[in-house]
């Protein structure tokens, strides 16, 4: 079993607007509005969802967490606010957000002085019930890993049939 690291997850975390900014700025806007099909989310969207979490997610439940523990339950996040907030920003908008609002939470975090024994506290998630920190702050780190893969696997489908036979040896070109 693996356990959550506060270094390990640090260095995954710090180096995410660093990841995004090298996929996607200055690209042409085919690239960055790409998606999977109806309903799924273009890396322009992902960006704006990412700043999302950093404001309203991670930092904010952590603090309910180690402030009220299960007594006060996380405010529910939107995981569709991107839509609506922030949406005539451009994409160099969003990765210089999401670039200033990620080196802000991680000041935050480390700021907490989080020891082991922190790891066990409990929340309550609206849908998932008691939760962790040490749950929360490993889920950070996945969330950002999830998202990188979304993005690199929307951009990739853009050449599914352009690939001709070749999609048969290219996992991230065959449908789902």
């Amino acid at each position: 079993m693996t356990v959550y690291d506060f270094d390990e997850a640090i260095a995954v975390l710090s180096r995410t607007p660093g990841v995004l900014r090298a996929m996607l700025a200055g690209l042409p806007e085919p690239w960055t509005s790409a998606n999977d099909g109806e309903g799924t989310w273009s890396p322009f969207d992902v960006v704006g969802h990412l700043n999302d979490g950093e404001e309203t997610d991670w930092i904010p439940r952590a603090r309910i967490i180690l402030e009220h523990g299960v007594t006060q339950p996380f405010v529910p996040f939107d995981r569709l606010r991107h839509r609506t907030l922030g949406r005539d920003a451009t994409l160099a908008q969003r990765l210089d957000r999401f670039e200033r609002l990620r080196a802000e939470n991680l000041d935050a975090l480390r700021a907490l002085h989080l020891q082991r024994d922190d790891l066990a506290k409990r929340g309550t998630h609206p849908e998932l019930g008691e939760v962790t920190l040490g749950q929360l702050l490993a889920t950070w780190v996945a969330h950002d890993l999830d998202h990188i893969v979304q993005i690199a696997r929307a951009m990739a489908r853009r050449y599914r049939e352009d690939a001709g036979p070749w999609t048969a040896y290219i996992r991230v070109l065959q449908a789902p």
